[in-house]
């Protein structure tokens, strides 16, 4: 019997490595054409339900049984892809499922850089389901030791040991921080290091992505408070793309307190690892909705549209930039 489950299982493993780690990047690209048609008309409300339609009814298409752990938000508060809701053609592997279809809200309905649109899948279990709430964070890309930055540690000693294995001083380093008063002493701390700040106004999945390529996009380690659902889809690009990264919970009152036990978390301040926070095989994709440092947003042709993604699988670390373009505009826009 153990062997006959041990051959299902790897029969549904190589269904999801084969069928979907390509498949998955065809839910963000038309999640990402119809936000687009949205981008810098101010309207943030039209642009998240515009997203959300899209990849709905694109993810009902994919040959899975998924469970989103990581979604829109809970069930009552919004009416599509909430967490518990099953997406999929319900045959198939069974996986969880992460999911941001507009991630950078403000910054898509300002022109502003690096909103995309973004899902996940891993194996039943894959993916930490924490709650709607804040999430402290700290980053960096491939290439280091392992623990050389930890929470725990203050600013100016990540930022010396991060210096240190880079073979840089500090001051060639740039943190990458929301711009959010609650980070003012976080910032001061850091440019009293010596280090350079570059403040973010949303997006901060996109910048975690950021550090894996420094050289790319100048920012070397990600530090602060953000969502906690969005650290989540950060660490499950992480897992293929290399890096290192930790979160913990942000309970600053009774009633997080309380929302962080009924997740199903004893203790309130513990600290997550990367394989914490994503473990089995993650599969992950994104595309860009407005230029990014890492991706390009759509494209409007007369009679075409381009995208430009990114998908990755951990398992075999393989990581895919996909520009692709759509013939028929029609089609991609009826959503």
């Amino acid at each position: 019997m153990a062997l006959k489950r041990h051959a299902t299982a790897n029969a549904r493993q190589l269904e999801l490595d084969r069928t979907l780690a390509l498949e998955l990047v065809r839910v963000t690209e038309r999640s990402a054409i119809a936000t687009a048609r949205f981008r810098g008309r101010g309207d943030e409300e039209a642009a998240d339900r515009a997203a959300c339609l899209a990849m709905r009814s694109q993810l009902q298409r994919l040959a899975f049984d998924g469970a989103i752990v990581i979604g829109e938000g809970e069930r009552g508060q919004v009416d599509m892809l909430y967490v518990g809701e099953r997406v999929g053609s319900r045959k198939g592997a069974r996986v969880d499922v992460a999911l941001e279809p507009l991630e950078g809200t403000t910054n898509c309905a300002k022109n502003l850089p690096d909103s995309m649109s973004v899902v996940a899948i891993a194996p039943e279990g894959g993916f930490l389901p924490v709650p709607d709430i804040y999430m402290d964070k700290i980053a960096i890309g491939p290439g280091y030791p392992a623990g050389i930055v930890d929470l725990d540690y203050c600013a100016a000693r990540n930022l010396k040991a991060l210096a240190e294995a880079r073979g840089v001083p500090v001051a060639a380093l740039t943190a990458c921080i929301l711009d959010r008063p609650r980070h003012a002493q976080l910032i001061e701390e850091v440019r009293a290091a010596g280090a350079s700040v570059r403040l973010i106004y949303a997006c901060d999945v996109a910048a975690v992505i950021h550090t894996t390529a420094p050289d790319e996009t100048g920012i070397d380690i990600y530090l602060g408070q953000g969502g906690a659902p969005e650290g989540v889809l950060a660490a499950a690009a992480l897992a293929a793309l290399g890096g290192q990264m930790q979160g913990r919970l942000v309970a600053d009152n009774a009633e997080q307190v309380e929302r962080i036990i009924k997740a199903g978390f004893r203790n309130p301040r513990q600290k997550f690892e990367l394989s914490d926070m994503v473990h089995g095989d993650v599969i992950f994709a994104a595309t860009g909705i407005t230029d990014g440092h890492l991706l390009k947003g759509i494209q409007f042709g007369r009679t075409s549209v381009t995208t430009h993604s990114l998908v990755t699988r951990s398992s075999t670390r393989t990581v895919r930039w996909v520009r692709s373009t759509h013939a028929d505009l029609d089609a991609m826009m009826v959503e």
